[in-house]
């Protein structure tokens, strides 16, 4: 049983060294997630793939089942989260085409997303000061050095509802925020990674500044950036699966005291679901 999943995009799961083994369809209580999960196996090493948007990139990142999808991907024993993502920079020295491991997020969405496994009857919080798991960043870290990419190490991702892009204003705004980068799908990802007990990080590829800078980067540009980014991502994980599968990290999951109400209160329903989470 592979311990390892990637969710992020299409170009990820196209490498040549690798094959798809089974795809698993896996019902949730929360629903299904945005597609089949695909068992891969690369260099004789398996690991789980989640395209996030969906097969053919259909589904928008507010409609993203985000609890199905980590939900799914802990039932099937994953420990360790890579997150795959683009993003637009807001600072300067975080140029297109670099990569971003940042180590906070800001929530900036608009209230459409479930963002909890908690609710209907049992409450459970689970701290989210460091959503990110520092001992698999920096496994990214040293395996990122071993790729030809400028690596950019910890910064603050924002995370707004989309589709659309910024604002000129807007953009601005998270400028005066402090924030590195800006997208549109990391949260409630990563918090629910936390309440599921799963380490979570994110490599985050630069595509554009934005729209704080003068110039003005169209949709296809993007595009041409993403597919170099792709090609980078697509070498970071021929190497990271190896690293962490010959070699795994260690961090302990911070959602096993996280219920407080009481035992005989909780539904049968919670009651399985909060064993799925808690599990080791």
């Amino acid at each position: 049983m592979s311990h390892i999943a990637i969710i992020g995009g299409s170009g990820v799961y196209n490498l040549e060294s690798a094959s798809v083994i089974e795809e698993i369809a896996i019902e949730t209580p929360f629903g299904k997630p945005s597609s089949t999960v695909k068992k891969i196996s690369i260099s004789g090493k398996e690991f789980y793939f989640l395209p996030r948007h969906g097969e053919g990139h259909s589904i928008t990142p507010s409609e993203v089942n985000y609890r199905a999808n980590i939900y799914a991907l802990k039932t099937l024993g994953v420990k360790n989260i890579i997150s795959i993502s683009a993003v637009g920079s807001l600072k300067e020295e975080y140029a297109p085409n670099d990569f971003v491991l940042p180590d906070q997020f800001i929530d900036w969405t608009k209230g459409q997303r479930e963002r909890s496994f908690f609710g209907k009857g049992a409450v459970g919080h689970v701290s989210v000061a460091y959503p990110v798991e520092k001992s698999l960043q920096t496994r990214m870290a040293e395996v990122l050095k071993t790729v030809d990419v400028k690596t950019h190490i910890n910064g603050t991702y924002i995370c707004i509802e989309g589709p659309q892009f910024s604002s000129r204003a807007e953009s601005e705004l998270y400028r005066s925020f402090g924030c590195d980068v800006i997208g549109m799908t990391n949260v409630p990802e990563a918090y629910l990674a936390k309440e599921a007990g799963i380490a979570y990080a994110t490599v985050a590829m630069v595509t554009d500044y934005d729209c704080w800078k003068e110039e003005h980067c169209t949709l296809e540009e993007i595009m041409k950036v993403m597919a170099r980014n792709y090609q980078a991502a697509q070498d970071f994980v021929s190497k990271i699966i190896p690293s962490l599968t010959d070699t795994p990290i260690e961090f302990t999951p911070e959602n096993a005291y996280a219920v407080v109400t009481k035992p005989e209160m909780i539904s049968k329903e919670n009651r399985e679901i909060i064993d799925v989470l808690t599990r080791s």
